[in-house]
């Protein structure tokens, strides 16, 4: 039997069908919206962090880069100690023979990278101070040791580069260009962050002691720095010799790069006043590190068949390593020691010889472990004093190089024995002919980097003078 529809059901059984169709395709249309709209989860609105959590992955974050430019990346620790005599290159990298040669480039790579990292270490700290001071103003030893991040970064950077430092703020959106300051001027900022640190760091908890010991410590070398010995002292006064601010390391988040570099790679070898693998050729003025068989700083070529001395990354150079330092070993950023070398050169200073001879012979007397080495003062038999003015200066200095060899303040100091003590670059670097052929260049500290040319207030390093 036939069925004839009317017209109206047809019209509405259309009806039906457009309308399923286009709940269809808005469902359709919903379900793509969305897919497109699914969150981003590298994007990090600010919101997100406006708050104490973020503040503390900030905080984090300083700490991080403050690892990165002593001894958690190739800084200007190791940079600083190839420019002056604590190491001598051993690798295929141009930018390590120019460093080693006193010849640098300011293009070299290297050097760029670690006045970048420097850099970022004081734009991580200034922006974890603000977001602490607004979101997390406690504990205050937080902020406390933000300052000393950023006092560090400025310590170092005095230490090691020319004068001409911009310290340019970026930690916000719109950024504030630095001037070129003088190593001098830059000493003086380093001291009023760290008197930051320190004026945060007055509860008396261990965390909070610990943080205002190191502030303490870096302003005392930031004075140093500016020739203020008398001051510097007092501030360190009564610091326990064994106290350390350490960098740490694990195999899981990085090496300690002090043994990564010198001994793993042997891109570095340990420094000597006689290079060549024939040791004839003499380098004036450098400390024998590698020959002085010194127990804060033990020294040796890798002997492999019983009679093969094994070769550096260059294939050429037989390779000197110290065992100071392993993958894993904690350094200190800043430590005790430090403190008697300050005391020590400020009785110097002083005229006080009785005092200045007895600080370097107590600490020889009960010495701190130092990296991988455990030492005892039989090691270490008491000093005599040289007679002169001239050679106790050499003493203090010599004493303080093994001391804190690879620690990033080899270079400062060969600067400062030229800005304080009057000597001159060719009685204080290394000169003569390098091993690889050319003599010595002039070059006494590192060149801030031609990238920096993109600060509009910075044309160049003032001088390259220590």
């Amino acid at each position: 039997m036939k069925t004839i529809m009317n017209t109206s059901s047809i019209r509405r059984r259309l009806a039906l069908s457009v309308g399923a169709l286009l709940l269809l395709a808005g469902c359709h249309g919903t379900l793509t919206d969305s897919l497109l709209r699914a969150p981003d989860p590298d994007l990090i609105n600010p919101a997100d962090i406006n708050n104490a959590d973020g503040a503390n992955g900030l905080r984090l974050g300083a700490l991080s880069r403050l690892r990165d430019l002593t001894a958690g990346t190739e800084s200007s620790w190791l940079f600083g100690g190839l420019l002056a005599d604590e190491w001598s290159t051993s690798s295929t990298f141009i930018q390590n023979d120019e460093a080693d040669e006193r010849t640098i480039t300011l293009s070299n790579s290297s050097v760029t990278a670690q006045f970048r990292t420097i850099m970022r270490a004081r734009t991580a700290a200034n922006q974890a101070i603000a977001a602490l001071n607004t979101y997390a103003p406690t504990p205050s030893s937080n902020i406390a040791e933000m300052y000393l991040v950023r006092g560090f970064a400025e310590l170092q950077a005095a230490s090691d580069f020319c004068n001409g430092i911009p310290l340019t703020d970026a930690s916000k959106p719109v950024i504030v260009y630095g001037q070129p300051l003088t190593v001098l001027q830059v000493f003086a900022a380093a001291s009023a962050s760290l008197d930051s640190a320190i004026s945060f760091s007055s509860a008396t908890d261990a965390a909070t002691v610990r943080i205002n010991t190191a502030a303490k410590i870096a302003k005392a070398r930031a004075q140093v720095g500016l020739g203020n010995y008398a001051a510097a002292a007092t501030l360190v006064s009564g610091i326990a010799t064994t106290y350390s601010y350490d960098a740490t390391f694990a195999t899981s988040s990085g090496d300690n790069i002090l043994w990564s570099q010198p001994f793993s790679q042997r891109r570095y070898s340990v420094g000597d006043s006689l290079e060549g693998n024939a040791r004839n050729l003499p380098i004036a003025n450098a400390i024998p590190f590698g020959s002085a068989n010194d127990p804060r700083v033990p020294v040796a070529y890798t002997i492999q068949n019983g009679k093969d001395t094994v070769k550096a990354q260059d294939g050429f150079t037989f390779s000197r390593t110290t065992t100071l330092w392993a993958q894993s070993t904690t350094v200190p950023i800043l430590s005790g020691v430090d403190a008697r070398m300050v005391e020590a050169e400020a009785f110097l200073a002083a005229g006080n010889t009785a005092s200045w001879l007895s600080t370097l012979n107590t600490i020889r007397a009960t010495p701190p472990k130092l990296g991988t080495v455990t030492l005892t003062g039989s090691q270490l038999p008491a000093l005599t004093d040289p007679g002169t003015a001239a050679d106790r200066v050499n003493l203090t200095f010599r004493e303080k190089a093994f001391w804190t060899f690879s620690r990033g303040q080899r270079l400062g100091d060969l600067r400062r024995l030229i800005r304080q003590y009057g000597r001159t670059p060719a009685n204080t670097f290394p000169t003569g002919t390098h091993y690889r052929g050319p003599v010595y260049g002039a070059d006494v500290n590192l060149p801030v980097p031609a990238d920096e040319l993109n600060n509009p207030n910075f044309k160049g390093c003032i001088d390259r003078n220590a």
